[in-house]
């Protein structure tokens, strides 16, 4: 369906030049019948006049003269009709053919701007189309569409660079919060009251802090700067993340099982990617019940390394589970003391690095997130 409506104007164009052609032809072929089915007349010879009974021989030879041209004649018009219908004929399929041949020449520079067009993303906004050639229609069509993602893209630079700004700068207030705090419970003989109102206090922060963690590090993955970019074992970062939360796995007794083979690797940001491996096992961890279970799976093949997170739990549904990768999605405005920006998070470090995030509700309940990132292309070190 999607290529029937892609080609209508080239079917439009054939069409509009095969009906030209054809009416054309149909003209060309009635002028020709017109003017070639004009009676003979026929005319008395000139002379004496004959005597009166050669006059009666020469006149019916005369009409026997004329029915013998006029069948003569009727026969090459028939002939001529029957011959321009068939050429007609040919020359309509020829028509079509070449009305097709000559929309999708007219079309070709509309659909390389298409293809080009669809390529740019939200990350590749610095792209642009470049199309060279006369001054005309397409040409100004193409450096439209280049001026708008030219402001498209000072638009997401600047609303990342206010994203990093001000995450930055909201650090130096908490830690003057923080050191106040600690400056108060510090005192001799602090009340009982204070004392708990700063912890409650330093909870807070320790959320807003972590959430502007979450800013920094989302702006970091959508700008696409890979500077620190090595070969990271995926393995490595799951058993870290693992160990980071262990406590909270034993607290919960939540069953674990870990598949990684050995060079489940990849390319990218060291950085990036345990955090993205961090977000995943934390969101595994964080949403599921007691005596739940864990299931995490790696393999590489020629193509990509793919990893695979899955937990059980509640079915859930897959229109609610495709919004969790967006900032501040939670399932059923659920307020866990998450932030709401761990997989999105993902998303975006795994598109950052050529890579895609996927999220599937199992029909027996739970969630399977998988991250599919690029297969590593340098060889491991001794």
């Amino acid at each position: 369906m999607s290529r029937l409506r892609s080609g209508t104007v080239r079917v439009r164009f054939t069409i509009l030049y095969a009906v030209v052609f054809l009416v054309s032809g149909v003209g060309l072929l009635g002028l020709t019948f017109l003017l070639s089915a004009g009676n003979i007349s026929s005319t008395a010879p000139a002379g004496n006049p004959p005597a009166q009974g050669s006059l009666a021989a020469a006149q019916q030879r005369i009409r026997q003269l004329d029915d013998q041209l006029a069948a003569v004649h009727a026969q090459q018009v028939r002939q001529l009709l029957a011959g321009s219908l068939v050429a007609l004929i040919v020359m309509a399929v020829v028509s079509l053919l070449l009305g097709r041949v000559l929309a999708k020449r007219v079309l070709r520079p509309l659909r390389l701007i298409t293809g080009a067009t669809r390529r740019i993303s939200a990350d590749s906004l610095d792209r642009r189309l470049a199309v060279t050639g006369p001054a005309d229609e397409v040409k100004d069509l193409a450096d439209t569409i280049d001026e708008l993602l030219e402001r498209l893209e000072a638009s997401f630079a600047a609303q990342r660079r206010f994203v990093a700004n001000a995450s930055h700068e909201l650090r130096t207030p908490l830690a003057t919060m923080r050191a106040s705090l600690d400056v108060a419970v510090a005192k001799p003989d602090p009340a009982a009251s204070t004392v708990a109102l700063a912890d409650r206090l330093r909870t807070h922060l320790d959320r807003v802090d972590h959430l502007l963690d979450g800013f920094l590090v989302l702006a970091r993955s959508q700008h696409g700067g890979l500077a620190d970019a090595a070969l990271v074992d995926l393995g490595d970062l799951i058993a870290a993340a693992l160990r980071e939360r262990s406590a909270d796995v034993q607290t919960k007794r939540l069953s674990l099982t870990v598949d990684m083979p050995r060079g489940t690797e990849t390319h990218g940001s060291p950085a990036l990617l345990a955090r993205l491996v961090a977000n995943v096992v934390d969101n595994a961890v964080t949403h599921n019940a007691n005596d739940g279970w864990i299931g995490i799976t790696g393999c590489t093949s020629e193509e990509a390394t793919v990893l695979v997170v899955e937990t059980g739990g509640q079915v859930l549904d897959q229109g609610d589970v495709d919004r969790l990768a967006q900032p501040f999605e939670r399932l059923g405005g659920e307020r866990t003391g998450s932030s709401g920006l761990g997989l999105s998070i993902v998303a975006a470090v795994a598109a950052a690095h050529g890579g895609r995030l996927t999220l599937l509700a199992r029909a027996e309940g739970g969630l399977r997130v998988s991250i599919t990132l690029p297969v590593a292309k340098v060889p491991v070190a001794a």
